[in-house]
């Protein structure tokens, strides 16, 4: 299979890990994040531009600690200053890229890092990569050297571990006195984890520790997964006045690398070896990404069960004390009293609340002037009682979310206070109800259309008829009856059997039930618009489930993708970086050259001896 499906499948999974949101400070989700930030930027700066052109020269960055000598290694390695060194720790400047003039083309545009900008003079920011022809270097082959891994400053260590991704090569820098150090000892392992190919130059070794020091770091390296990984040992020493490391010290390093470019083989080898390890640690570290945006979904999930529990409460309140009788007292109890005749009638009725329904109709003389007071009166309790609980479901959702640290971290990055009814709640109240009333005028309306001519409703009155059914919807729970609550359960009693005149029973019930379900749905709307801004902040962290779905379909995708594709054939042999292990003793001397001599087994490495010629 080709490279076109691997590439359409690392495309998928790129753009799944750059939608990844980890907004809580949940265990592990720092990491995860950067893990994902680091993902997406290894697939712009090298895999999709390599797989792209698993032709182009052979990218080897140089990288460290600091005072390693990296750049000293770099100009001498090339036989003159390229990248001027750091005097004063720590250094801020362009990375430095040197390669043949011939393969500008290569470097000149964005095929790899693009997120640098590209320049041909010295510059002084961590934006900018400089490039350097240089026409000794050989064909194939470029040098990149990179900021200090260990810098206290922060994005001189963000662009070193940026370029390092970037490259085909990894050689290392250390010293004999550094070379234990934990910082280095990181990234190599994160070499080894990707099976990318990896060179590591000790340097400044002195004489004396020759023989202990590069066999004690070969032994290190081979416990850590790094075995195959060239060692070159570079003895302490003297440089020119150019600041040049003396030939011999670095010609076995220099001959290395023009070998390894000058064989196709061996140099496509490196490639593949590097770009298949990095395709590997997408696969093998996704998931670990996507199960980071679970437990935000699930930590989101509770804050959301929360809020929609705080305010289905709310409504729940609501319904009932809007049918218990709750409302039926003080004003809306005076008021209706007003309505139906003077206190002295409503004694008389709920002493004689079996009159026959003719006899109550003749007290009422017309429409009653008090039917609009009654309406007013109910739709002010109403309010009152809706705005109570809304707050109150406000205040118990922001107490439960202060309670969780994620709910604490949500509610500092919401762009609204959460902590109490939103400034619209109470006009969008006034209207819900006003709303409703005027749904139980239709109501009654469209059922007392047949019945407008007679006497008992024109008695009445459209609204006088509505008002009495608001009573009534009050109190159609079980239990309110003129002898267990006095006044108000004959109020209820008493509407309700001016309804039935009018209507007949079974219409009542069916027009009560109507109205109450019109009321919980104006109830439910108000309680729901105050819930979706709890919904809203938990939306805004970015945390999505599709995402973890999506990063986990396109890391499966990859991985069937990269068994399938044979110009990159799955777990291929280790590039062979000959010589497996190098090290260099030191004599002293006016002329340095060096050669291989005495291979040894791999944990003890090859040795190089530096003679004397005079």
């Amino acid at each position: 299979m080709s490279t076109a499906a691997l590439a359409e499948a690392l495309v998928r999974l790129r753009d799944a890990l750059a939608a990844v949101r980890l907004p809580l400070g949940l265990p592990g989700s720092a990491e995860a994040g950067k893990s994902a930030r680091d993902l997406v930027t290894q697939l712009d700066d090298y895999v999709l531009p390599r797989l792209a052109t698993l032709d182009a020269p052979l990218l080897a960055v140089i990288g460290g600690s600091t005072g390693a000598g990296k750049s000293t290694l770099v100009n001498s390695l090339v036989g003159r200053e390229v990248s001027r060194p750091g005097v004063i720790r720590p250094t801020t400047r362009s990375p430095v890229l040197v390669h043949h003039p011939g393969d500008l083309e290569y470097f000149s545009s964005e095929r790899i890092l693009p997120g640098l900008g590209r320049s041909f003079d010295q510059a002084h920011d961590t934006s900018t990569l400089q490039l350097v022809a240089e026409p000794s270097l050989p064909p194939g082959l470029a040098l990149l050297d990179a900021p200090d891994i260990d810098s206290v400053v922060a994005e001189n260590r963000a662009l070193a571990a940026q370029l390092l991704a970037a490259a085909d090569l990894w050689m290392f820098v250390t010293s004999a006195a550094r070379y234990a150090d934990a910082v280095p000892w990181e990234y190599l392992r994160a070499a080894a984890d990707r099976a990318a190919a990896v060179a590591v130059v000790l340097q400044r070794v002195p004489p004396a520790a020759m023989g202990e020091v590069p066999p004690h770091l070969g032994r290190l390296m081979t416990e850590r997964g790094l075995a195959h990984s060239p060692l070159f040992a570079v003895p302490e020493t003297t440089v020119d006045a150019q600041g040049l490391l003396p030939d011999a010290a670095v010609s076995p390093i220099r001959s290395w690398l023009a070998t390894l470019a000058a064989d196709q083989v061996s140099r496509q080898a490196v490639v593949l070896q590097t770009l298949d390890g990095a395709i590997g640690s997408l696969v093998a570290r996704s998931p670990g990404i996507a199960d980071a945006v679970d437990g935000q979904v699930e930590a989101l999930g509770q804050l959301r069960a929360d809020a929609e529990k705080s305010y289905a409460e709310a409504v729940r309140t609501i319904g009932v004390q809007t049918a218990d009788g709750t409302l039926l007292r003080g004003e809306v109890l005076a008021r209706w009293q007003d309505f139906v005749g003077t206190g002295e009638f409503m004694r008389a009725v709920e002493q004689k609340i079996g009159w026959l329904r003719d006899k109550i109709w003749s007290t009422l003389k017309g429409e009653p002037p008090q039917a609009n007071e009654v309406k007013l009166a109910v739709e002010s309790g109403l309010e009152a009682l809706v705005r109570e609980e809304g707050d109150a479901a406000a205040e118990r959702a922001e107490a439960a979310w202060a309670a969780n640290a994620a709910g604490r971290q949500v509610l500092q990055s919401s762009r609204e206070d959460l902590s109490h009814s939103s400034p619209e709640f109470s006009a969008a109240v006034s209207k819900a109800i006003r709303d409703w009333q005027g749904d139980v005028l239709d109501i009654v309306s469209e059922v007392g259309a047949s019945k407008r001519n007679t006497a008992r409703y024109l008695a009445l009155g459209v609204n006088g008829i509505g008002v009495a059914l608001m009573v009534v919807v009050f109190s159609q729970t079980g239990g309110i009856t003129g002898a267990e609550v006095g006044v108000a359960g004959g109020t209820a009693l008493l509407a309700q059997r001016l309804l039935e005149a009018v209507f007949g029973e079974d219409a009542v019930r069916r027009l009560a039930k109507q109205a109450k379900d019109r009321l919980d749905e104006h109830i439910q709307g108000l309680m729901s618009a105050e819930l979706n801004r709890y919904l809203r902040a938990i939306a805004e962290t970015g945390a999505d489930s599709a995402i973890a779905t999506e990063v986990r379909e396109a890391t499966q995708a990859l991985s069937a993708q990269r068994a399938e594709t044979t110009a990159l054939p799955m777990g291929a042999p280790r590039a062979e970086l000959d010589p497996a292990r190098l090290a260099v003793e030191a004599q002293p001397g006016p002329t340095l050259t060096g050669e291989v001599l005495d291979p040894r087994p791999l944990d003890e490495g090859y040795r190089v001896e530096v003679r004397d010629e005079a």
